[in-house]
């Protein structure tokens, strides 16, 4: 963007304005990039078939993911204010109800919902940094390793104090506001994560097992994909790009007229896919070089990784590298989680953005505390234990299903739905994507996503 076309942008917008099409890629690829990213894409990949599910998955992220993208990036910018002002903004202009503006409401509330319980999950990640720096998964065995998850889940004071690191870390991030907070911060975590994974991957490729880790991701067994795993790659590509939580409607409204909506959803698409399969090559080599299950579950990260870094030649350090990678991507997460909710609160209560992210961040870090009890004190408590389908289901547990689940899949079939069919197709042709590109997307939008989503939804909702 020019320095004319930045001025005159910034004069025209009430709110400031991302300095680049990069920073707003930066940001929005830090929002898509996290746990999900590293944690869930190559354990899911590994418990169904490798390179099948990946094609799946590349075509879900396509036929979903980047339509809905550019949708909620639209509202954005087109409102100028706070995902809810946003949307109820863009409707009224399209002679549309104002309680369109619920998909933007159920969108940032889910949000406020997932950072409480991601902050504890971004803070095991941080307390294992200091195990693997100290030495502590060294020769060790699988029960020990077993051991020191199972300890540090056993412990609510441990738990709350990581916790509250990793939220503070997002609270002091957001409160700087755009310039100062989101865009200096992705400028420098989004490079330094793509360098730590490229150097995780390097490492990779020394373990002897990399070319099976390679024919794993990218030689597609179909016979080995099930429809279940068909429905978990649809799933997965809605929730990795931070769909349906208003974060792309809060960082659409930064983003300057100039900058072309279609082409930069895909690169944040086209980014957010390339970490999932440069974190499954420098995952899977280690995996197989230890002789260990590729499909080992959600413990692959915190038990099953950490085994195999403490049998290996510089395995303190490269572990240490890789769970300080896993910060960042969570770090770069909850600062997206956190801005749609902070921006709502400072134009509704006319507040300043530092007392707003502290006031959002201390009440969603209090939530937070629910879900650590829920690991270990309250663990046998299910609130909705009277359900079958809800037997056994902590605290933490309920607010993964019912943000997963439900709010996520409802708020982007809204947002879909809202778009395709209600905004005027003139102004959509003029703001989102021009040219052939937009019959695809259009048609896309209209037909084939809202379908995908529903299910999606059902199919979660009867699992």
């Amino acid at each position: 963007m020019s320095e004319s076309n930045l001025a005159s942008a910034s004069a025209q917008a009430p709110r400031g304005l991302w300095s680049s099409r990069l920073a707003f890629i930066l940001a929005a690829t830090g929002s898509a990039v996290g746990l999900g990213n590293i944690w869930k894409f190559p354990y899911i990949t590994g418990e169904n078939g490798g390179g099948a599910f990946v094609i799946v998955y590349l075509a879900c992220i396509a036929v979903i993911g980047i339509p809905i993208m550019m949708a909620e990036v639209f509202i954005g910018r087109n409102g100028r204010h706070n995902p809810i002002t946003s949307l109820r903004t863009v409707a009224e202009r399209n002679l549309s109800s104002p309680l369109w503006r619920v998909s933007a409401i159920i969108g940032m509330l889910a949000a406020f919902v997932i950072l409480s319980f991601y902050s504890v999950i971004g803070g095991w990640a941080a307390a294992y940094v200091g195990h693997s720096a100290m030495g502590d998964f060294r020769g060790q065995d699988a029960e020990v390793v077993g051991g020191i998850f199972g300890s540090l889940l056993a412990s609510p004071g441990t738990l709350l104090f990581w916790h509250s690191v990793f939220m503070a870390l997002v609270i002091v991030v957001v409160a700087r506001g755009l310039k100062s907070g989101l865009e200096r911060a992705v400028n420098i975590l989004m490079p330094a994560l793509f360098v730590l994974l490229l150097v995780a991957v390097g490492y990779a490729t020394t373990t002897g097992h990399f070319g099976e880790a390679v024919s794993f991701l990218f030689r597609p067994d179909f016979a080995a994909l099930s429809m279940n795993g068909v429905l978990i790659a649809l799933g997965h590509a809605f929730f990795t790009l931070s769909l349906g939580m208003a974060i792309m409607m809060a960082y659409g409204s930064y983003l300057g007229r100039d900058v072309s909506i279609g082409r930069t959803a895909i690169t944040v698409g086209f980014l957010d896919t390339a970490v999932a399969l440069l974190a499954g090559l420098a995952i899977f080599p280690v995996v197989f070089a230890n002789g260990l299950e590729a499909g080992a579950g959600p413990g692959l990260i915190f038990q099953t990784l950490p085994l195999a870094f403490g049998q290996m030649p510089l395995g303190s350090l490269f572990g240490t590298l890789f769970f300080i990678l896993l910060v960042f991507a969570a770090w770069t997460s909850g600062i997206s989680l956190l801005e749609p909710v902070t921006e709502w609160f400072e134009e509704k209560f006319s507040t300043s953005r530092v007392a707003s992210a502290i006031v959002v961040g201390v009440a969603c870090w209090a939530l937070g505390i629910a879900s650590i009890l829920s690991l270990n004190e309250w663990s046998g408590f299910a609130p909705l234990g009277m359900f079958d389908k809800f037997a056994g289901k902590t605290i933490f547990d309920l607010l993964d299903f019912f943000t997963a689940n439900i709010m996520l899949p409802l708020s982007g079939l809204l947002t879909a739905l809202f778009v395709g069919w209600c905004v005027a197709r003139e102004t959509l042709q003029r703001d989102v994507v021009t040219g052939t590109g937009f019959t695809l997307w259009y048609s896309l939008l209209r037909f084939v996503t809202p379908v995908a989503v529903v299910i999606v939804f059902v199919y979660n909702l009867m699992a």
